[in-house]
C-alpha cells in the first residue's frame, strides 16, 4: 500500500485500457464514452484486486477532484458518483480520500447526484439506482461519523431521499434507502436533534398527507431502528413536555401528532414518553390538557391498541377526564376511598403505589368542558375497538350523561349508539339506559338524538333480527319507552314520536301484508301505556284531519262577513298542533291563502284528508304538495318544512282499505293456529285479543277503512268466538263502523241482528251493552227491534234467580237511555215497582262474614250485582229522559243519599257483607257523578248531597276512594261535571295512601290546566267564567271544609291544621302560576266571603264562625305564599248564590277568628310548580310503592321541555341556578334519603307540626316560577264577570230532596261527648290497614262513552303484583291478604286509644300523631316547567286519558 502512494504521489494517472486521458479539453459526448468505460472497469473490480487498487489509486484521486465534482452536466456528474461509489467498495475498509473536507465534498456530491432516483422513468434510472444500491450495501456513508460535519452530510441525505420517494419506486429502492438510513442511526454514536426531525416531519399530518411514501419511509426506517433512536425520541419529548424547551425543534407544536404516530408504527419507541403525557394529563393549562386527551383518546382507541392493558395508570388517569368537579365537591377521603375500590387497583400493583394511584386517580374531574366532550367522543370508538374496556368506561358514560353541558350528554348519547348498531353486543343494558334516561332530557337536541339513536337500534335489532332473538329480546323495551315519550306536553316530542313509529316501529314504505303483520305484533307487546300512547296518537292525527278538512270546507264556502274570523280560528287550532306554534301560525296562514289560490294543491290536500284515502294515495299527494311548494332557488325554506310537519301528521301512511283487510287476515291466521304467534313471543290468545282491541281502536279513526264484506264477515266469525273480549271488541268496531252496512252489507246485516239479538238477551252483561248500541247505531227500524227485545225481558224479569237477572237489567238500562220515550210508561213501573221496591229494598241472602272491605269481581254476590245493574238502570232512565217533571230525579237521589248515610246496607237489616256494601257505596257515589253531568238534575242536586257524595272519596275502602276518583277526574276532564265537583279532590289531602294523594293532586293539575288552556282558546265563553275559571274552585272548597263533618271544635288546632293542608293541597296549584294576578283575584274572593254568610245555614252562628274561620286559613296561606296578594284585583269574584248569601252592605268582617298559635303554621314561600306529564293517564303502581329512582329520575329529567330553544318563553330553565348548585339535567332525587326526604303534606299532629312547617320552606326550590304579569285590560277580559250570573244561579231547593234523617253515611249517633264538640267516630274515609298491592289499569275500567257505563266498578278486581306497599307502624301485621281491606275510623286515619280520645276533646295524641307520621309517606312529585304544565285541549270535550273516545 506504500508502494501506491508513492504512486499516487509521482501524479501519473492509469486509465482502463482503451480509455484516453479524461480532462477538460475533451467534448462532453466523449468524456461520458469514456466515463462509462471507466465505470464498467471499477464495476468489475472487487476487494481483493490489490494490483488494480494500486494500477487505478491516481484515477481515483483524480475523479474526486472539483473538475469532476462540480462539472455541469449531469451525466457526467452521474458516472463520476458510480465510480466513486465503487472506490468506496474497492478500497474499503480505508477510503483513498484523507482530507475530511474532500470527504465531505464526495459525500455531499454523491447526495446530490441521489436526487435523479425522482424519474423512475429516465433513461439513467437505473444508473441512480445502482449508485443507491452501491452505497448502501456498503454502508458508505458511515465513513463520515469520524468527520465533524458528520451530521449535515448525513441531515442532507435523509433529506434527499425522503424528497424523491415517490410510488413509482419499487420495493427495492424502498429497502436500499432504508438500509442506507439506518445504517447510520444503529451504528452512529448519536442522532442530532435536526436529523431526528427530518425523520419525524414526515410524520406531521400535514406532510404524511403530501407524501405518503416518505411516511412509509419513515415509518420503515423507525420500525428498523426502535431500540436505537428511542433514546433521543425520549429527549426531545422530554425537552418539550417536560420542560418546556418549545425551541429546541421546529415540531415541538407537533409533539402531540408525533406521539400517536409514533404509537402506531411501534409502541417501543415511547415507553419511557408516556409517563410524560400522565404528567401532561394534570397540567393546568386547559387546552394542553385538551391536546393530551385527543391524543390519548386516539391511542386506546385505535382498533390494535393494547396501551390500556400495557399502562392501566395512565388509562384511569385518562378516564378521569370523564368528570366534572363542577357539579358537587369531592372530599379528598371519599375520592381516595373510591379509587382503592376500583378493579385497577385491585387488579394491578397499583398498591405498591398507591399515593401514585391515588394522585391518577383524583384526576377524575376535569373542568374544562373540551376536555370532557372529547373524552365522550371517544368512547364510541374504544367500545367498538376494545369491548373487554366497556365495563370500566360505563360508570365514567354515567357520570357525563348527567353532565351540565348539553354537548356533553348529546355526545355521551352519540358514542353509545354508534357502537349499538355497529354491535349490540358492545354496549350493556347500562349503557342503553343511559340513553334511555336521556329520553327525558332537560334539551331537545339531546332527547332527540336519544330516541332516534334507540329508534335504530330497535328497527336493526328488533325488526330486522340482525342479531337474532336474544339481541331482540334485550331491547323490547325501546318500543314501549319511544311510545311513553307520547306522554310529554312538548309538541316536539309528540311529532318525534309519531315519526318514529312511521320510519322505525312500523316502516311505512314495507309491503302492506308485512306492514300490518308488524303492527299487530307490537300492539300485542305493548305495554298498557304504550298502547295508550299509540292510541293517543292516531286519535291526535285523526283529529288535525279532521281540523284540516274544516279549513278546506270554510274556504271552499263563499265569503262573508265571519269568513276571515271562522278561518283564523281553524288556522290557531291546527297552529297548536304543529312545532313552535308562535312562528307557525304566520306560516298556517300562509298556506290558507295558498290553499284559496291554488286550486291543485286543495285537490291534493281533499284528497289526502278523504276518509278514503289510501296509504299510495297519501304518498302520491305529500310528493305533490311538497314539489308545488318548494323551490329550487330557497333551499332553506321554513314555510315547506312547517308543511312537512303538517303533511306528515294528517297523511294515512299505515292504514286503510287494503291494511285493515290484511290486519284482519292476520287475526284469522290466529284464530286458525297458522299464524306465527310463538315465533313472535306472543301467546296466541293474547294475539287475538291484541288484534281485536287494535281494529276497535282504528274502526274509530278510520271506521271507512273497514266497509268490506270481508271485514264484516271475518269480524261477524269474531262474535261466534267463546272468548269474552274478543266478542266485545268485535261488538265494538261493528258500532263503530257499521253505519252504511245496512244497506251496502244487507246479507250480512240478516245474520247480524240475529246475533244481536242474542247477545242482548243472553249475553254477557257487556257484549248485551254493546248488543244494543250497535241496533241503534246500524239499523234504521230500531225502535221494533228494541221492542222484540224489551218485551221479553221485561216480562221474565225475576228476582229468584240473581245470575239470571244481571244481563236482562244491563240491557234494559241502555234500552232506558236510548229508547225513553218509547218504553217511557213500562219503564217508569219497572223502577218504581221492581227495582226498588223488589230489588233494592229487600236482602234475600244473607252476605260472608269477612273483615274485608273489598274482593274480587268473582266473589260479588249476584245479588249485589243485580242491585248496582238496578242503580245503573235507574240512572240511564234518567240520563235517556233528561228531564225532572215527574220528579223522579229527586226521588232517585233521595235513594242514593240514602244508600251512602246508610254505609251501603239500605234495609240495615245488617245481612250484606262489607265488600257488598262497599261495591253498592260506589256505585251510589258514581251514579250522582252521572246525574250531576247533566245540567237537569244538577240543579236539584241539594248542597247535602253534593257534600256526601264528596264523602265517598274519603271512603273506609281503598277500592271505592280510588274507581270514585277516577270517574270524578273522567267527568270533570270532560267538562261535564260542574266547576264545585273539582273541590272535591281537596278532601284528598286527608287520604292516608301517597299514591293516592298524588293521583288526587295531579287529577287537580290536570283539570286546573285544562280549564286555563280552554278559556285561552275560547274567549268567547267568558260569560260561563265562574264555571270554568279554576279559581272558582275555592269558595266551593271553602263551603265543603266548612260543612267537613270532621271540622267540628272551631278553633281546635289539630282540626285547623287538617283545612290548612286541605286548602293548601288545591291552592299550591292554583297559585303555582299567577296569571292575571290570580292571587289577588284569590285574596279578594276570600275577603268577600267573609263578608256574607253560609248559604245552607245562613242562620247556623256556628257554621258562619267555621266559614270565617276556613276563610282565615285560606286568607293566611295566600299572604304566605304570595308577594302581589295585595295588589288590586282584576275584578270583583262573583260568588255562587247557592253557597253564600249576598254581601250585607252594613256588615264589615275584620275579626281574626283563628288562634294565635295557628300563625306559626303558616310558612311563607312560593308554590311548587305542579307536576303534570302522563301520571294521570296512567295506571298507579302498587299502593303506597315508593318510586324507583329511575322513574323519578325519568319523571324530573324532563323538567323542562324546550323543544324549540329559540321560541320564546322556552329558553327559562326549571332549576334557578341561585337556589341550587346541581347541575341543570341532574336528578335530585337521586341523591341518598336522608337527603331528598321532604315532610308529607298529611296532617302532622304535635311537635311534628312545627318540623313540617321548617321541612317545607327548607325544601329544594324546584320548579318555580316568576309571576306572569299582564296588563289590567287583559286581566278584565278574562276575569270580567256578569253580577247577573249570581242571580240566575239562584236556585229554590226542594224540601222532598233533603236526605233522610239519619247520621252521615251510617255514623252511629254523637255520644255525650258530641256536646263537647268532641268528634264523633264516624266510618266515612276509614283507613284501611294495608293498601292493597297493585291495581289493576285503572282506565280499563271507565266505559268507552260518557253515556255507556256499565262496565262499573264492580268488575275491577284488584289483583296482587309487585311488592307491597309500606303500612304505618303496628299495622303490619294487621294486613291479612293483599285485597283486604280492615276499617279504620276518622276517615282512614289510625284510630285513637282510649287514652288518646281521652287527653283532648278534639284532637289526636301525640302518639297517633307520630303513628301517623311514620306511616305517612310524602305524595311531593318531581316538579316541571311551566311548558309541561299546560296542554292544548280541542273545543269539544277531550277525555284525560290517553284513550280513544268511543
Amino acid at each position: 500500500m506504500a508502494h501506491s502512494k508513492n504512486r499516487a504521489t509521482d501524479g501519473k494517472i492509469t486509465y482502463p485500457p482503451g480509455v484516453k486521458e479524461i480532462s477538460d479539453k475533451i467534448s462532453k459526448e466523449e468524456m461520458v464514452r469514456r466515463l462509462k468505460m471507466v465505470v464498467k472497469t471499477f464495476m468489475d473490480m472487487d476487494q481483493d484486486s490489490e494490483e488494480e487498487k494500486e494500477l487505478y489509486l491516481n484515477l481515483a484521486l483524480h475523479l474526486a477532484s472539483d473538475f469532476f465534482l462540480k462539472h455541469p452536466d449531469k451525466d457526467v456528474r452521474l458516472l463520476v458518483a458510480c465510480c466513486l461509489a465503487d472506490i468506496f467498495r474497492i478500497y474499503a475498509p480505508e477510503a483513498p480520500y484523507t482530507s475530511p473536507d474532500k470527504l465531505k465534498d464526495i459525500f455531499m456530491f454523491i447526495t446530490r447526484q441521489l436526487k435523479g432516483l425522482e424519474d423512475t422513468k429516465s433513461a439513467q434510472f437505473n444508473r441512480y439506482f445502482y449508485l443507491l444500491e452501491n452505497i448502501a450495501w456498503v454502508k458508505s456513508y458511515n465513513i463520515c461519523f469520524e468527520l465533524e460535519d458528520s451530521n449535515e452530510i448525513f441531515t442532507q441525505l435523509y433529506r434527499t431521499l425522503f424528497q424523491v420517494i415517490n410510488n413509482g419506486h419499487n420495493q427495492k429502492v424502498h429497502m436500499h434507502m432504508v438500509d442506507l438510513m439506518s445504517s447510520i442511526v444503529c451504528e452512529g454514536d448519536s442522532v442530532s436533534q435536526e436529523l431526528l426531525d427530518t425523520v419525524l416531519v414526515n410524520l406531521v399530518p400535514a406532510h404524511k398527507n403530501l407524501n405518503k411514501q416518505a411516511y412509509d419511509l419513515a415509518k420503515a426506517l423507525l420500525k428498523r431502528t426502535a431500540q436505537a433512536i428511542e433514546p433521543y425520541i425520549t429527549n426531545f419529548f422530554n425537552q418539550v413536555l417536560m420542560l418546556g424547551k418549545t425551541s429546541v425543534s421546529d415540531l415541538s407544536e407537533h409533539v402531540f401528532d408525533l406521539i400517536l404516530e409514533l404509537y402506531n408504527i411501534d409502541s417501543h419507541l415511547l415507553l419511557s414518553v408516556l409517563p410524560q403525557l400522565e404528567f401532561k394529563l394534570k397540567s393546568n393549562d386547559n387546552d394542553e390538557r385538551l391536546q393530551v386527551v385527543k391524543l390519548l383518546a386516539k391511542m386506546f382507541g385505535a382498533k390494535d391498541s393494547e396501551l390500556a392493558s400495557q399502562n392501566k395508570p395512565l388509562w384511569q388517569c385518562y378516564l378521569g377526564r370523564y368528570s366534572s368537579c363542577t357539579t358537587r365537591p369531592i372530599t379528598f377521603f371519599s375520592v381516595y376511598t373510591n379509587w382503592r375500590k376500583t378493579s385497577f387497583y385491585s387488579k394491578t400493583k397499583l398498591q405498591d403505589f398507591d399515593h401514585l394511584g391515588f394522585l391518577w386517580f383524583l384526576r377524575f374531574n376535569d373542568i374544562h368542558v373540551p376536555v370532557r366532550l372529547e373524552c365522550v367522543k371517544f368512547a364510541s370508538h374504544c367500545l367498538m375497538n376494545h369491548p373487554d374496556l366497556a365495563k370500566d368506561l360505563t360508570e365514567y358514560l354515567k357520570v357525563r350523561s348527567h353532565d351540565p353541558e348539553e354537548a356533553i350528554r348529546h355526545d355521551v348519547i352519540v358514542s353509545i349508539v354508534t357502537a349499538s348498531k355497529k354491535d349490540l353486543s358492545l354496549v350493556n343494558d347500562h349503557l342503553l339506559n343511559f340513553v334511555r334516561e336521556r329520553t327525558l332530557d332537560k334539551r331537545w337536541r339531546v332527547r332527540k338524538e336519544a330516541m332516534m339513536g334507540l329508534a335504530q337500534i330497535y328497527k336493526k335489532y328488533a325488526l330486522q333480527a340482525e342479531a337474532g332473538k336474544e339481541a331482540a329480546k334485550q331491547i323490547s323495551w325501546i318500543k314501549d319507552k319511544l311510545l311513553h315519550i307520547y306522554y310529554q306536553n312538548s309538541i316536539d316530542d309528540r311529532l318525534l314520536v309519531e315519526r318514529i313509529f312511521a320510519q322505525y316501529l312500523v316502516p311505512h314504505n314495507l309491503e302492506t301484508t308485512e306492514r300490518m303483520k308488524c303492527l299487530y305484533y307490537l300492539y300485542a307487546t305493548l305495554d298498557g301505556n304504550a298502547v295508550k300512547a299509540l292510541n293517543e296518537m292516531w286519535k291526535c292525527q285523526n283529529m288535525l284531519r279532521h281540523h284540516v278538512k274544516d279549513l278546506l270546507d270554510l274556504i271552499k264556502q263563499p265569503k262573508s262577513d265571519s269568513y276571515n274570523k271562522t278561518v283564523f280560528s281553524k288556522v290557531m287550532v291546527i297552529t297548536r298542533n304543529l312545532p313552535d306554534p308562535g312562528k307557525t301560525q304566520d306560516f298556517v296562514k300562509k298556506l290558507a291563502q295558498v290553499l284559496e289560490e291554488d286550486e291543485k294543491i286543495r285537490k291534493q290536500l281533499e284528497t289526502l284528508v278523504s276518509p278514503s284515502c289510501s296509504c299510495k294515495q297519501a304518498e302520491v299527494c305529500v310528493k305533490e304538495v311538497t314539489k308545488k311548494l318548494g323551490s329550487p332557488k330557497q333551499p332553506s325554506n321554513p314555510f315547506l318544512e312547517m308543511v312537512k310537519f303538517l303533511l306528515e301528521r294528517i297523511a294515512p301512511v299505515h292504514i286503510d282499505t287494503e291494511s285493515i283487510s290484511a290486519l284482519i287476515k292476520q287475526v284469522n291466521k290466529s284464530i286458525e293456529g297458522t299464524a306465527d304467534d310463538e315465533d313472535e313471543g306472543v301467546p296466541t290468545e293474547q294475539a287475538i285479543r291484541a288484534g281485536l282491541e287494535l281494529l276497535k281502536v282504528l274502526s274509530f279513526t278510520h271506521p271507512v277503512s273497514f266497509h268490506s264484506a270481508e271485514t264484516f264477515e271475518s269480524l261477524l266469525g269474531c262474535l261466534k268466538m267463546d272468548d269474552e273480549k274478543v266478542a266485545e271488541a268485535a261488538l265494538q268496531i261493528f258500532k263503530n263502523t257499521g253505519n252504511k252496512l245496512e244497506e251496502s252489507f244487507p246479507h250480512i246485516k240478516s245474520v247480524l241482528l240475529t246475533v244481536l239479538q242474542h247477545k242482548a238477551k243472553k249475553g254477557p252483561p257487556r257484549q248485551a251493552k254493546y248488543a244494543i248500541h250497535c241496533i241503534h247505531a246500524m239499523f234504521s227500524n230500531r225502535d221494533t227491534h228494541f221492542a222484540q227485545i224489551f218485551e221479553p225481558l221485561h216480562k221474565s224479569l225475576d228476582t229468584d234467580n240473581m245470575e239470571q237477572l244481571i244481563t236482562p237489567l244491563t240491557t234494559l238500562g241502555h234500552l232506558a237511555m236510548l229508547a225513553p220515550e218509547q218504553f217511557a210508561a213500562p219503564l217508569k213501573s219497572l223502577v218504581a215497582n221492581f227495582i226498588v221496591k223488589d230489588l233494592l229494598m229487600n236482602d234475600r241472602i244473607p252476605g260472608k262474614k269477612t273483615t274485608k272491605l273489598w274482593v274480587p269481581d268473582d266473589e260479588v254476590s249476584p245479588e249485589t250485582l243485580a242491585k248496582i245493574q238496578g242503580l245503573k238502570l235507574m240512572v240511564r232512565w234518567l240520563l235517556g229522559v233528561k228531564n225532572n217533571q215527574s220528579k223522579s230525579g229527586n226521588s232517585t237521589l233521595r235513594m242514593l243519599t240514602a244508600i251512602l248515610s246508610s254505609d251501603g246496607d239500605l234495609t240495615e237489616q245488617g245481612k250484606m257483607g262489607k265488600p257488598d256494601m262497599s261495591r253498592l257505596r260506589l256505585a251510589a257515589g258514581c251514579a250522582i257523578l252521572r246525574l250531576a253531568q247533566e245540567p237537569c238534575y244538577h240543579e236539584i242536586i241539594t248542597l247535602e248531597q253534593y257534600q256526601l257524595c264528596a264523602l265517598v272519596i274519603n271512603d273506609e275502602c281503598y277500592q271505592v276512594r280510588q274507581a270514585f276518583a277516577q270517574k270524578l277526574h273522567k267527568g270533570l276532564c270532560r267538562l261535564r261535571l260542574p266547576l264545585e265537583y273539582l273541590a272535591v279532590f281537596t278532601l284528598c289531602a286527608k287520604d292516608p295512601v301517597k299514591e293516592r294523594r298524588a293521583h288526587a293532586r295531579q287529577c287537580l293539575v290536570k283539570n286546573i290546566n285544562l280549564r286555563r288552556e280552554y278559556l285561552k282558546q275560547h274567549a268567547a265563553v267568558s260569560e260561563k267564567l265562574i264555571s270554568l275559571l279554576p279559581e272558582y274552585v275555592v269558595p266551593y272548597a271553602i263551603h265543603l271544609l266548612v260543612h267537613d263533618p270532621d271540622y267540628v271544635k272551631v278553633q281546635d288546632i289539630e282540626q285547623l291544621k287538617d283545612i290548612k293542608e286541605a286548602l293548601w293541597f288545591v291552592l299550591e296549584i292554583l297559585m303555582a302560576k299567577n296569571e292575571n294576578n290570580s292571587h289577588a283575584f284569590i285574596r279578594k274572593m276570600v275577603e268577600n266571603i267573609k263578608q256574607t254568610k253560609d248559604g245552607q245555614c245562613p242562620d247556623d252562628p256556628k257554621i258562619n264562625e267555621k266559614l270565617y274561620t276556613v276563610c282565615d286559613v285560606a286568607m293566611n296561606i295566600v299572604i304566605s305564599k304570595s308577594t302581589t296578594y295585595s295588589l288590586e284585583s282584576p275584578k270583583d269574584p262573583v260568588l255562587p248564590a247557592r253557597y253564600f248569601t249576598q254581601p250585607d252592605k252594613n256588615f264589615s268582617n275584620t275579626k281574626n277568628y283563628l288562634p294565635p298559635e295557628m300563625k306559626s303554621f303558616f310558612t311563607p314561600g312560593k308554590p311548587k310548580a305542579a307536576n303534570v306529564l302522563g301520571a294521570v293517564n296512567k295506571p298507579l303502581s302498587a299502593t303506597g310503592k315508593m318510586q324507583t329512582k329511575l322513574s323519578r329520575m325519568e319523571t324530573i329529567s324532563n323538567a323542562s321541555s324546550n323543544s324549540n330553544p329559540s321560541s320564546p318563553g322556552r329558553s327559562k330553565g326549571r332549576l334557578d341556578s341561585a337556589d341550587v348548585d346541581h347541575s341543570e339535567n341532574e336528578d335530585i332525587s337521586m341523591k341518598s334519603p336522608s337527603e331528598t326526604e321532604k315532610p308529607s303534606r298529611g296532617r302532622k299532629r304535635g311537635a311534628a307540626a312545627n318540623q313540617d312547617e321548617k321541612g317545607q320552606e327548607s325544601k329544594p326550590k324546584r320548579g318555580r316560577k316568576k309571576a306572569a304579569n299582564t296588563s289590567t285590560d287583559d286581566a278584565e277580559d278574562q276575569w270580567g264577570e256578569d253580577s247577573s250570573m249570581a242571580e240566575a244561579s239562584m236556585e229554590t231547593e226542594d224540601e222532598q230532596n233533603s236526605p233522610p234523617k239519619k247520621g252521615r253515611r251510617g255514623r252511629p249517633p254523637k255520644s255525650a261527648a258530641s256536646k263537647d264538640e268532641t268528634p264523633s267516630k264516624g266510618r266515612r274515609g276509614r283507613r284501611k290497614t294495608a293498601p292493597p298491592v297493585d291495581e289493576e289499569n285503572e282506565e280499563e275500567q271507565e266505559e268507552e262513552e260518557d253515556d255507556e257505563d256499565d262496565a262499573g266498578s264492580e268488575n275491577m278486581e284488584v289483583k296482587p303484583k309487585g311488592r307491597r306497599g309500606r303500612k304505618p307502624r303496628g299495622e303490619a301485621d294487621a294486613a291479612s291478604d293483599s285485597v283486604e281491606s280492615t276499617p279504620q275510623k276518622r276517615r282512614g286515619r289510625p284510630p285513637k286509644s282510649q287514652t288518646a280520645a281521652r287527653k283532648a276533646s278534639g284532637g289526636r295524641s301525640r302518639a297517633a300523631a307520630n303513628q301517623e307520621e311514620e306511616s305517612e309517606e310524602d305524595m311531593d312529585t318531581a316538579q316541571q316547567s311551566e311548558e309541561e304544565e299546560d296542554e292544548s285541549i280541542d273545543s269539544s270535550t277531550k277525555v284525560s286519558f290517553l284513550s280513544p273516545q268511543n
